[in-house]
């Protein structure tokens, strides 16, 4: 009888949380998850793509050592692969691709995929990514703005690098809630890491599809199809008037922290 109980203790809530979150897809998450897979590099209709498939024409390459000579971004059969020919649990440094152009107002599609090796100093930790977006300040490692973490278990986390922006928890656990309460974090200018939980888990095995939806100061993350993080509000602090300022547009980076990842069908659509 206890057996019973504790199944269906741990059935219900989940199939709650599910439903909630089939609630509050998005208009954009619904169309790209109603669409059969693209072909590499194709981009839906209404789109355009950020990563040509042969090179990194438009990007640049930022490492946080830079007396290091190796390879950290590759193109390989129309995908970027991190950490390409680098020996597993070998001492690597981190990096960024992060393109040229500063973007406002779009959607962005991106599909990334988890690879075997992992890297000193996070050969013992779960594999970690991301997708920063109204990123600026490059000179700086890493890069300040918004992003999407891609991580083990946590990919829909909202980080908040060196800006101040708001989202929505559910009091009691503090992971975002469309409906929850406000929160906000980065009031100190100085404290320059601060994130926010998703509010459920969709990565599968494989392939993942990860969508940004920027408007102004704003953004909803969707993972495989799931609305499961936001932030609003978005705000640089601007040092000659010392106060904050609405954060509109930037550019977008890929990382590579420590682990192998590909990345794939990088598209963009303005609003």
């Amino acid at each position: 009888m206890k057996f019973s109980v504790s199944i269906l203790l741990y059935i219900i809530p989940t199939i709650f949380l599910s439903c909630n979150s089939e609630n509050n897809t998005t208009e954009a998450s619904k169309a790209e998850s109603s669409t059969t897979e693209v072909s590499l590099n194709n981009p839906p209709e209404g789109y355009e793509t950020l990563f040509n498939g042969k090179d990194f024409n438009g990007w640049n390459i930022i490492t946080d050592n830079e007396q290091s000579d190796v390879e950290l971004f590759s193109v390989e059969g129309g995908m970027i692969h991190t950490y390409k020919n680098l020996e597993a649990n070998s001492v690597q440094p981190f990096g960024e691709l992060i393109s040229e152009k500063e973007y406002e107002n779009y959607i962005l599609s991106v599909e990334y995929k988890w690879g075997e090796k992992k890297f000193k100093p996070r050969d013992e930790a779960v594999r970690d990514a991301g997708v920063l977006f109204h990123g600026f300040d490059e000179d700086i490692f890493w890069a300040s703005g918004a992003e999407c973490q891609i991580q083990e278990g946590d990919t829909g986390d909202l980080w908040l690098i060196g800006v101040r922006g708001s989202t929505k928890l559910e009091s009691s656990n503090q992971h975002y809630a469309p409906d929850g309460d406000t929160f906000t974090k980065g009031e100190d200018p100085k404290k320059r890491y601060q994130s926010f939980p998703r509010n459920w888990f969709w990565e599968k095995e494989g392939w993942n599809k990860v969508i940004i939806e920027v408007k102004e100061n704003s953004a909803k993350f969707m993972v495989n199809g799931k609305l499961v993080n936001e932030v609003f509000d978005l705000e640089y602090y601007d040092e000659v008037s010392k106060e904050f300022k609405p954060l509109t547009t930037g550019k977008i980076l890929l990382q590579a922290e420590g682990a192998e990842i590909y990345y794939r069908n990088i598209f963009i659509k303005s609003l």
